[in-house]
């Protein structure tokens, strides 16, 4: 059977959501993320685009470049909203989807030659059309012989774009891009290939494997020749497994002190514990993250014999490795907690206390799923003191 599989990307995603539900952003750049003083851009409209505007840019930089545009904190529980509309849609068209995030994934369409009698890319353009029609959004759409193919292609012609990749193209659409189009390519990856001379896709495929594995090492460069020339055999997984739940917090100022910092850490853990019952897990290893104002990171983690899931346990495990950190004068600029080992919910014991734990819990888990994850809230936090003060929801990207 021929293989074909399909990526969906909607463009714009959050800041096209603003803009079809208020009238008054269409056809104004829009940005949405962390509006505080270290906040990052999550989305920009095409409109704030044409200003140099993208994700992940500091939010103080959007402002200088497009300071008539409209800044929005985000409205996340809507967009999960919207994005479960769009992949109910998707189901229609394959039994098979990989939902990479709130607004792209994968489709398999591999051995429905009976439903696509116009071909994928007619199939492709239904897709579109549906998600269009129903939700008032645009996506593009790309489709070839496996993923990695699939998701270059829909970058291509955004926005709405719908681009076809089959092998025989390779060499004329794929090669003559630039190395860092490759799917995990980042700025570093992309700074050493092009110390050895490696700019575009093309230069890898054609690159001799032994003099590439000498310079990039023997795994990398295998990953990136394999991807080079057009070679993914990885498939469609419906259910992706999550190797670790966690949460992480920028400041909009530095934290000094050990007392603010677990401050911040009585919040977070918190919220990773909400997190993980809600996703049925204990976690036996509880990892804390540090970033300090000159943006160097540390981490410390430790293993338990028995699988953490309670906000107080998470807590004292995050306290406990910060503890075992030096608190430098540069100051901490994020703090991040996660858990992972996954265990499952298990049975409980009848001889201690984790049955008390259990019925308290499910109280406030029953409270934060009827009201939101911020219904229930520690008391120190709610006296607001100065760290809690300076703590912001972004995540730093």
């Amino acid at each position: 059977m021929e293989r074909w599989i399909l990526h969906v990307d909607m463009d714009a995603f959050f800041a096209a959501v603003e803009q079809r539900d208020h009238e008054e952003y269409r056809d104004r750049p829009v940005i949405v993320g962390g509006l505080g003083a270290r906040g990052v851009v999550s989305t920009a409209s095409y409109e704030a685009r044409r200003f140099g505007v993208h994700s992940a840019m500091p939010m103080a930089a959007a402002r200088r470049r497009c300071p008539d545009a409209i800044f929005l904190p985000g409205d996340f529980p809507r967009y999960r909203a919207v994005s479960a509309q769009i992949f109910a849609i998707l189901s229609r068209f394959s039994p098979l989807i990989e939902k990479l995030s709130v607004d792209e994934g994968f489709l398999d369409l591999t051995g429905m030659a009976r439903l696509m009698p116009d071909g994928p890319r007619a199939y492709g353009r239904r897709i579109k059309a549906a998600i269009r029609e129903e939700t008032g959004l645009i996506a593009s759409v790309g489709i070839a012989p496996n993923k990695f193919l699939a998701k270059l292609a829909s970058d291509l012609e955004k926005p709405d774009g719908l681009t076809l990749i089959t092998a025989a193209d390779i060499p004329r659409v794929v090669w003559p891009l630039p190395a860092r189009r490759i799917w995990g390519v980042g700025k570093k990856t992309n700074e050493r290939l092009a110390i050895f001379g490696y700019r575009t896709i093309g230069e890898i495929a054609r690159a001799d494997m032994a003099k590439l594995a000498q310079e990039l090492g023997e795994r990398l460069a295998h990953h990136l020749h394999e991807l080079a020339l057009g070679r993914d055999e990885r498939p469609v997984e419906p259910v992706r497994k999550a190797q670790s739940i966690g949460r992480e917090i920028t400041f909009p100022e530095d934290l000094h002190t050990a007392e603010e910092a677990k401050e911040a850490l009585l919040k977070l853990a918190g919220e990773v514990g909400w997190r993980l019952r809600r996703a049925g897990k204990r976690a036996h290893t509880i990892q804390l993250k540090l970033r300090l104002g000159d943006f160097s990171t540390f981490t410390r983690q430790r293993t338990f014999p028995a699988p953490l899931s309670y906000d107080e346990d998470i807590y004292a495990a995050a306290c406990t490795l910060l503890d075992t950190m030096a608190l430098p004068p540069r100051g901490i600029r994020l703090l991040g907690i996660s858990g992972s080992g996954f265990d499952g919910a298990g049975e409980l014991s009848l001889f201690d206390d984790s049955q008390k734990k259990e019925r308290l819990y499910t109280a406030i888990d029953g409270l934060r799923r009827r009201f939101g994850e911020s219904a229930v809230t520690r008391a120190p936090l709610l006296k607001k003191p100065p760290a809690a003060k300076m703590l912001s929801d972004d995540d730093e990207a």
